[in-house]
């Protein structure tokens, strides 16, 4: 009916995957509407703080504000950790969704959680969406809303293992009837990347480099498995000299960036395997048919999909939009009938 679907339209239900490095935000009937990153600029000023800017516009601050200014990323390992400045940016993203446009009925919010999330930590993601204005909360399990959006076959009686590589975790789950069969949340993810690759410039090269650029790094020339030559691409990276204290340029290859990234590809991997191991015996032999998925940003690290596939001897594929995959599942829980199984309140 055209009402049903000029309500669909101008519906103000949204579905969050509120992550530690981007928040996407899925609207009822539009799709991804927005994905930025979760960066929140504070200012003091005579001892009142006040939100100057969030998103893209706040992340390129990060490391370069005065001291009255600082740039907070509210959420750690997948998890809130600053709940009012949470609540402050799933505020902001509301309203910059929906713009002008304001209708009397509050939005139902879908949120993803990490599965191994605590009581504590379910309660504060539900209480900053509600405080932020949504008349009613609900929450889905990572694992279950990367595989919806990578269009594995939850509903169905077969075996399916997803990794979600996050920022601040990865996911690792098998998945079966609309259920998770067996989950782990590994706290390793982009994050833990970006810091490795930060050490070990720091370690032997006696450069210290910030956050954004060791992301920077990672995005651009990252390999999570040594280059047949053993240097492959070089990159330049700037910073400052810890011996001089005087800015400097140096050189670093894939080669180098491998071995920096080898501790938290590994745990990932570990994780993986550990999964594998607690899989029950029918549910593993449909994963070796089915494989082994991959979703997140950390599954565009160049080679993980390689190393996974000789560490398990299993086929290993990326999904088709592993950055969105997890948005994409939420909103078509909060939309399809068939999914509202997934959704849960606490």
């Amino acid at each position: 009916m055209w009402f049903q679907r000029f309500f669909k339209i101008m519906s103000h239900d949204m579905a969050i995957d509120l992550g530690t490095a981007n928040t996407v935000v899925y609207v009822r009937g539009r799709g991804v509407v927005l994905n930025e990153p979760s960066v929140v600029a504070i200012e003091t000023e005579n001892g009142i703080q006040k939100v100057k800017a969030v998103g893209e516009d706040a992340k390129v601050m990060m490391g370069k504000t005065p001291d009255a200014i600082e740039a907070i990323r509210p959420l750690r390992d997948g998890v809130i950790a600053d709940i009012d400045v949470a609540e402050q940016m799933i505020k902001h993203f509301i309203q910059k969704v929906h713009g002008a446009r304001r209708f009397p009925r509050w939005p139902q919010i879908v949120i993803c959680v990490p599965s191994g999330s605590t009581k504590v930590e379910r309660r504060a993601i539900r209480d900053a969406a509600s405080n932020a204005g949504a008349s009613q909360v609900f929450l889905i399990e990572e694992p279950m809303a990367a595989a919806i959006g990578a269009d594995m076959p939850v509903t169905e009686p077969i075996g399916s293992m997803v990794v979600d590589i996050g920022g601040g975790t990865t996911e690792v789950a098998v998945l079966s009837l609309r259920g998770l069969a067996y989950t782990t949340s590994v706290r390793t993810g982009g994050d833990k990347m970006d810091e490795a690759i930060s050490s070990y410039v720091r370690r032997n090269h006696n450069l210290l480099i910030g956050e954004a650029t060791a992301e920077r790094i990672k995005k651009e020339v990252g390999v999570a498995l040594m280059p047949a030559d053993g240097k492959g691409q070089t990159i330049h990276i700037k910073g400052r000299d810890l011996v001089n204290g005087v800015p400097k340029e140096i050189s670093i290859n894939q080669g180098q960036l491998a071995e920096a990234l080898s501790e938290p590809v590994g745990t990932i991997t570990e994780g993986v395997r550990i999964a594998l191991e607690n899989t029950a015996p029918e549910l593993a032999a449909d994963i070796v048919d089915q494989g082994i998925v991959l979703t997140g940003g950390g599954a565009l690290l160049e080679g993980i999909d390689e190393v996974l596939r000789r560490e398990t001897g299993l086929p290993v594929t990326i999904a088709e939009d592993p950055l969105t995959c997890v948005a994409l599942g939420t909103g078509r829980a909060l939309e399809e009938e068939v999914f509202r199984g997934v959704l849960s309140t606490g």
